[in-house]
């Protein structure tokens, strides 16, 4: 994915984030149960969040860019489409079995994150 893929697709999470917040807060509120509802904002609160360290790697690849954050990039929007989009379709009533989508969103998430602090780590040992 390249740096402006990168910052595209910061911008299109962030603007789907906003509009599922607005959505559950509106439109949801309503028709879905409480745990249900609970669960919509656990997607909308993980997506703004790993959105918005996506539009920092973005940012840092305008300067800097390297293998290690094009997988990390990669990672975060792998991570928001199982993560967030599985709990979105279960607030919604998907079948349960679609929740196993979840964990490996987060793994996604996690791995994006450590490769973030090994390529920082390697890129220091050989300098600017």
């Amino acid at each position: 994915m390249s740096s402006s893929r990168s910052l595209a697709a910061a911008g299109v999470l962030l603007a789907l984030a906003t509009l599922c917040g607005a959505l559950g807060a509106h439109g949801l509120r309503e028709h879905l149960t409480p745990p249900h509802l609970v669960t919509w904002e656990t997607a909308v609160r993980y997506q703004f969040y790993n959105s918005l360290g996506l539009l920092g790697v973005a940012i840092v690849r305008e300067r800097r860019d390297g293998r290690a954050l094009r997988i990390v990039a990669t990672l975060l929007v792998v991570g928001v489409v199982l993560f967030c989009g599985s709990l979105y379709a279960l607030a919604l009533g998907a079948p349960r079995w679609l929740g196993v989508c979840t964990p490996l969103g987060g793994v996604a998430w996690i791995c994006a994150w450590g490769t973030l602090a090994l390529g920082a780590l390697r890129a220091g040992r050989h300098g600017p």
